[in-house]
């Protein structure tokens, strides 16, 4: 595999966008088609289609990889507990010895049956009974008439706005220690006291919208950072349904939406650029993702791209978590920063915690220091064949780079090489998708006034 524009620390870097092409281009005059469908709540169903090289040719082991990393980002990108392999007895079998317990792809299985609570399968069948795209046609966001309430859940501190007809009437942003709490009725009253407040700035309370870290399925809290020391039995008992709750004590039959707060710091940026197709990406502690579609609604996929690969390079470092290699959590995060730096010739002291590693790598960058610049150059080099990768399963007019790993001269580096990349590998993608980090107009809609625009008043 050749690359235009090298990923400079990184010589062994495979970019999964290139692994695309070359499959395609591959097997154009002799292959054959595999439908790959990940189905979640509500029978919702997100299918990505390719070609493959026919079956028993002596491709089978490639083809099993390929797939092996387009399945596993597909349920990333849209989320599922089923999996459907359409086209290929074989692939389809090596993906059910995969992803089960035990299987290389154990955690996968175990994360999603926890956020749809249904057993996964891997159901393999021909191309005549391929799934179909079916998603949610009903628009999140942008509501803002009448009374709302819009929360955001931070884990450092928590926002209230009390927005009336679109306009902030008051908002308010209180410290708190979700992530430290193991007593739930913490959680509970605190976001009960910021509603609570929000509403008595108002003459009604019309719709409640929530802004939170974590996963989300028809408003019921799945998975979250913010209640990690809470036990399980707490979780299922208090925790669930907290957000509902908490609506029903605000009022009766008070509309709510809740959503993860990537996918609202896209509408805030939707908003505020007046666009739709957006795709933002925060590269902090790890990589968080959220997306407005082209028709200016959230999709109620995951977005948990830190777990999506980005590099086919079976050598790339693994992440302690998943246990899978070359994922995006170690390339746009702090983590990303702190894998390249020995590479880049900059020793860090082994007890700083990864955040003061980032700032020591950071202060180089303001030096001036060239091996600081190598690492975001590389950094850049990974981002702009990756969201070459992401337009396989997004459609996007405008990526919207933020966190605190963008935050400086670093992170101007990281987008001119990006932009280097998708001009010189992707002059199609390059023409529509726009890349930038948002300035003060992009950042003019706040995160809990967005949140508020999240529910329909019927």
């Amino acid at each position: 595999m050749k690359l235009k524009v090298q990923a400079k620390l990184d010589a062994g870097f495979a970019p999964m966008a290139l692994v695309c092409r070359e499959m395609r281009e591959g097997t154009k005059n002799d292959g054959q088609t595999i439908v790959i469908g990940a189905e979640r709540n509500k029978g919702y169903t997100t299918v990505y289609k390719t070609r493959i090289y026919k079956d028993g040719t002596g491709h089978d082991e490639e083809n099993c990889k390929f797939i092996d990393r387009i399945a596993k980002t597909l349920l990333w990108v849209s989320g599922g507990y089923k999996l459907i392999i359409a086209g290929s007895e074989v692939v389809g079998e090596y993906i059910k010895k995969t992803f089960c317990y035990g299987g290389t792809r154990d955690f996968d299985v175990r994360f999603m049956e926890r956020v749809y609570e249904e057993k996964f399968e891997v159901v393999v069948t021909d191309l005549a009974n391929a799934p179909e795209d079916k998603s949610s046609a009903s628009p999140v966001g942008r509501h803002l008439d009448g009374c709302r309430i819009g929360f955001d859940a931070g884990g450092s501190d928590r926002k209230v706005s009390a927005v009336v007809d679109g306009e902030t009437v008051y908002s308010e942003e209180v410290v708190w220690f979700p992530k430290i709490n193991s007593d739930p009725d913490y959680h509970y009253q605190g976001i009960l006291e910021a509603m609570k407040t929000a509403a008595s700035h108002m003459p009604r309370v019309d719709a409640i919208g929530v802004s939170s870290a974590g996963v989300y399925v028809d408003n019921k809290i799945m998975v979250a950072s913010l209640f990690l020391k809470v036990s399980d039995e707490d979780f299922e008992k208090k925790v669930k349904n907290m957000y509902i709750d908490v609506a029903r004590e605000i009022g009766e039959n008070i509309p709510i939406e809740v959503a993860n707060d990537g996918d609202v710091t896209a509408l805030a940026g939707a908003m505020s650029l007046n666009d739709n197709g957006i795709l933002g990406i925060a590269m902090g502690t790890s990589e968080a993702a959220g997306y407005v579609d082209m028709d200016g609604n959230i999709t109620g996929w995951l977005n948990e791209l830190a777990f999506a690969p980005v590099d086919f390079n079976e050598d790339a470092m693994v992440d302690e978590w998943s246990g899978d290699y070359g994922c995006g959590v170690k390339y746009f995060s702090q983590d990303g920063v702190i894998k390249l730096a020995p590479y880049a010739g900059i020793e860090l002291d082994e007890n700083l915690s990864p955040a003061e590693k980032l700032k020591v790598v950071q202060n180089l960058m303001k030096e001036g220091d060239e091996r600081a610049a190598a690492i975001y150059d590389t950094i850049g080099a990974y981002f702009g064949y990756t969201i070459a990768y992401y337009c396989e399963f997004y459609d996007i007019k405008q990526v919207l780079i933020m966190g605190r790993v963008t935050s400086g001269k670093g992170g101007e580096i990281l987008l001119e090489r990006a932009k280097e990349v998708l001009d010189t590998e992707f002059p199609e993608i390059a023409k529509k998708v726009k890349l930038n980090i948002p300035d003060e107009k992009a950042r003019r809609v706040g995160q809990s006034v967005a949140a508020a625009s999240l529910p329909k008043v019927k």
